[in-house]
This record gives structure tokens, sequence and C-alpha cells, in this order.
């Protein structure tokens, strides 16, 4: 009856979906264990009639032309240059630092000669990751590493990360550089924006096709089992191809043990206000239990809402307890070791495929994943 099962209704599942059923022909049915599409990019109106995105503020950037092309059959955009400011005593400062900051830090003098140094060592334009930074030997460039590292890096990350910026992977550390420009645009992206309408229409758009069927509230587990090479489907053997993108750990019941995740709590609050802090983002990178605070309408550019709608996020350890959402993977060598257990049992079934965050154990902003996903279905077509 199906050439293709996926399993999760987010970016990853979504575009192998679209991709297989209509270049592919194929006959695809997707299963989502929550109540909607759209994985983690799921947006909706509040109560209030505020655009507001479920699972914390999700923004698109990409310099991947094939990306942007394909889903841009199922959205316009508004453009948007995604700027994030962190409060620093009672300053807002852009983060990731850049020139600007430096210039609101430092008084003129002092600052242009930095910025002379910065440029003359790393080059115009260069994002440096700041244990890198860290490490040059110029003392004027450890003090600016030092203010940065105390004041924009070192408690956020133990906040979202619950650990020291020395334990936490490469990866991790890399996604917040000093930028040695004036672009205030937290990222450095060709196209940056939101789909015009929202996540959730683009998504509607994209399963939209005769040829996929899908089943909401439906767990994976509930409808499939593996047995000895053979994946079932419904109690029957199933021979087409299988495409898994949630938690790899938890398909399997844990057996090895859990894989570790950040999560998040979310405190949403609406406000009979126009504007509550008059930003997208802003991170709280000294001060405070929360992370950071959201203001949607900035982030959307809604402009037909009364009030406005914000959110804290507190980080915390996944446990796997109801309610619990496991966002952002570990990435330590012995997470890794046990990650590949589960990987290792993905691989004795030739039919099965694993795509995305959870299904891989690794981070992925939503282009990466949109052309990951577009690689897997031109593969299995």
């Amino acid at each position: 009856m199906y050439d293709v099962i996926i399993a999760g209704a987010g970016i990853a599942g979504s575009v192998a979906a679209r991709k297989l059923a209509e270049e592919g022909n194929k006959k695809v049915l997707v299963v989502e264990r929550r109540n909607h599409i759209g994985g983690n990019c799921y947006d909706v109106q509040d109560e209030y009639g505020v655009l507001i995105h479920q699972y914390g503020p999700h923004i698109f950037h990409t310099s991947l032309e094939p990306v942007r092309e394909f889903l841009s059959r199922f959205t316009d955009w508004y453009d948007f240059g995604h700027e994030v400011v962190a409060k620093v005593g009672d300053q807002l400062i852009p983060v990731p630092f850049n020139l600007n900051t430096l210039h609101m830090v430092y008084e003129k003098e002092k600052a242009d000669t930095l910025e002379k140094k910065l440029i003359d060592t790393y080059g115009e334009g260069s994002r440096v990751p700041i244990m890198k930074l860290r490490e040059n030997e110029d003392p004027q460039i450890q003090e600016i590493a030092e203010y940065v590292y105390q004041n924009v890096f070192l408690r956020y990350t133990m906040k979202q990360w619950g650990q020291t910026p020395e334990e936490i992977s490469p990866e991790v550390t890399g996604r917040v550089p000093v930028v040695i420009s004036y672009d205030n645009r937290y990222f450095g992206d060709k196209y940056q924006g939101m789909p015009l309408d929202g996540f959730t229409p683009m998504f509607e758009k994209m399963l939209d096709h005769k040829n996929i069927e899908v089943r909401l509230g439906t767990d994976c587990a509930d409808v499939m089992s593996f047995e000895n090479g053979v994946i079932y489907f419904e109690g029957k053997p199933f021979e087409g191809q299988f495409i898994f993108t949630g938690a790899i750990d938890e398909l399997f019941q844990c057996r090895f043990g859990r894989l570790p995740y950040r999560s998040l709590d979310f405190k949403f609050e609406h406000l009979e206000q126009d504007s509550f802090q008059g930003h997208s983002v802003v991170n709280y990178t000294v001060s405070e239990e929360f992370t950071r605070i959201t203001e949607f309408k900035y982030l959307t550019g809604q402009k037909d809402c009364k009030g406005t709608t914000i959110v804290r996020e507190y980080p915390f350890a996944y446990t796997g307890a109801k309610g619990e959402t496991p966002y952002y993977a570990i990435l330590e060598p012995k997470n890794q070791a046990l990650y590949e257990q589960y990987q290792a049992i993905a691989k004795e079934y030739e039919n099965f495929h694993l795509l995305g965050r959870l299904a891989e154990y690794k981070y992925y902003n939503i282009d990466a994943m949109t052309a990951k996903a577009m690689e897997l279905a031109d593969k299995l077509m």
C-alpha cells in the first residue's frame, strides 16, 4: 500500500515526503506522534491572535540556492535580518560580538585601535570562534576575548548546556563567534527571513500531494516493529523504505541507556502593551535563570494583533518525562559512542534510514536539514 513510510512531519520528514511523492511517484505515509505537522518549526496564533512559535524561535537562513528554491515553492518570504542583543548590565549590546559592540564597550580611541588589530589579525568580515580568540597571545586581543567570554559566553553557555565551555564540543562553541564587521545580523547567509504566512502553512502546502498520507497522533512505535532484519508495519512485513526522524534511543526502548539532550521549558506571557523589549530576541548572558526572551511580533513582522506575546526559555536536562522535548544533543565522545550502538541496530535493516537532529544525534539548521532530506530522497529514487 505504501512505498515509503516516514516517522515525523518536521522539516526532515516533510521535505523527503514531498520529493519522493512528487518526483519519485512514491506512495508515502507520514506518521507523526504530535497532533500537528511542522515539528519544532510549528507556529500558531495564540488566543490573543499573536503568531507564536510553540517550540521557540525559528528563523530561516541559507546560502544554498537549491534549498531556497525548493522551499519557495510552498511559501513567499518576509525578509528579516535577525538581530540579537544581549543584556549586559544596563546595556543591550549586539551579539554575536561585532565591531558595533566593540565601540559600545570601549571608548573611541581604544575601540579604533582594537578594531584595526582585529582586522589585521583575522581579516574583515571573518567570524572567529571565541575559544580560538582566547588562544591569541596578544594582550589587547586577549582583553577583548576575556570580555566576550565573561559577559556574553560563559554564563549563558553554562545555563544553556549545564556545562563549562571547556566541556562543550567545538561544533557548539563555534556557533557563537566574534564577528569582525559592522553587520549586526545574527546570521551571515544570503537569504534570511520567515515564511510570509508562517511555517505551518508552508508545511501544509508541502504535504498536500495525492501521494502523501499524514497520520497525526500516531507514534511510530505503535504501528511499527523491528525483528531479525525485518521491518513490520501494522504486524505485516514492510518491504518499502522507512525513514525515521525521531529519537533513535527511544525507538529502541533506550536499551543501551538514554542519549543525553538539553531541553527547554517555555513560559509564554501576553501583555496588553504595544512592545515589551523592542527586539525580537534578547539574550540574558549574565543574569537571570532564563537564557533569552523572544517577542514574536518583532520576529514575524505581524502588525494585525493587539498587545504582544513573549516567551522566556529555561534550559534543563531532558529526562524523557511526559511533556518534555529533546532539543539539543550533547556532543561528547561517550555520547557519540552510545549513539553508535543505536545506529548499529538501524544498519541491520537495509531499508531503514536515519534522518534529522534526533535520529542522527546532530545539530542541523533548517537549511542544512532540508538539503540532507533532499539528498536522501534523491538517493532513494
